[in-house]
């Protein structure tokens, strides 16, 4: 784990009052300048952290708007570097930037490499859906090294135990899979969100965020109070795809997080 230092992550996520919001949107998509243009708008949007996914040809977790975003992104020829290059161009407004990646095109890449070049980008944190906790080393400790939070993901399948285990491995924040599926807006917040939310918080005192599936006004009511954060991607990515930016989204979702 980090040192006993509050990362900037978790100041951002765990600051007093409302409900936080995390927004998320593909490196390259629909293009590497569009996505540096909507990045930065994002980050002045009010959102508490921004997640940039690295496009990739095998996405496991993605829905077909993620999915769809990321083989755009691939045919404009966006790799590992360049998203690297679009994180750093909208870190510096500020906002804590968490990188979205599978444990490929890391290893691809060079994990010591990667790991280096996101902290001298100005990244905040990295999170690989695909790498548990027992096949985490010795990627996980070169992202510690390079002072990378490394998030992993509790899912509502995850017993209590092992959820401990994934909190005692994460800094940053923990993020809550909210369906036992992909990524992808839906109309209502899955049965046992709430529970799962409740036994997360008892076994960490990192900020808990949830995502997978929200995108509306309502859900972030459901959930207010009962975690620090949401995170909001295929309906932002759906909205880029029709040539906005997310951020009207982002604002609407914004009142319903006070």
């Amino acid at each position: 784990m980090l040192a006993d230092t509050t990362s900037r992550l978790e100041t951002a996520l765990k600051a007093k009052g409302d409900l936080k919001l995390v927004a998320y949107i593909m490196a390259g998509h629909p293009s590497k300048k569009r996505s540096i243009e909507v990045g930065k708008r994002l980050a002045g949007s009010g959102i508490a952290a921004l997640e940039i996914g690295i496009p990739h040809s095998d996405p496991l977790a993605d829905g077909p708007v993620i999915q769809h975003a990321g083989q755009v992104a691939l045919q404009h020829g966006m790799t590992v570097e360049g998203a690297l290059e679009v994180a750093q161009q909208v870190a510096v407004e500020g906002v804590p930037v968490v990188l979205m990646t599978y444990i490929n095109p890391v290893l691809a890449y060079d994990p010591r490499k990667f790991a280096a070049e996101a902290a001298q980008a100005g990244v905040a944190g990295v999170i690989v859906p695909d790498l548990p906790i027992e096949e985490a080393e010795p990627v996980a400790a070169w992202l510690r090294a390079a002072s990378l939070d490394t998030v992993f993901m509790v899912a509502p399948t995850t017993p209590p135990d092992r959820i401990g285990d994934i909190c005692s491995h994460s800094s940053g924040f923990i993020y809550c899979v909210t369906v036992t599926g992909i990524t992808g807006a839906r109309k209502e917040l899955p049965e046992g969100i709430v529970e799962l939310l409740a036994e997360v918080k008892k076994q960490t005192t990192l900020p808990v965020a949830a995502g997978f599936g929200i995108s509306r006004q309502d859900h972030l009511k459901a959930l207010r109070g009962k975690l620090d954060a949401a995170v909001v991607g295929s309906a932002i990515v759906d909205e880029i795809n029709r040539a906005g930016d997310g951020t009207a989204l982002v604002r609407e979702l914004l009142k319903a997080c006070r």
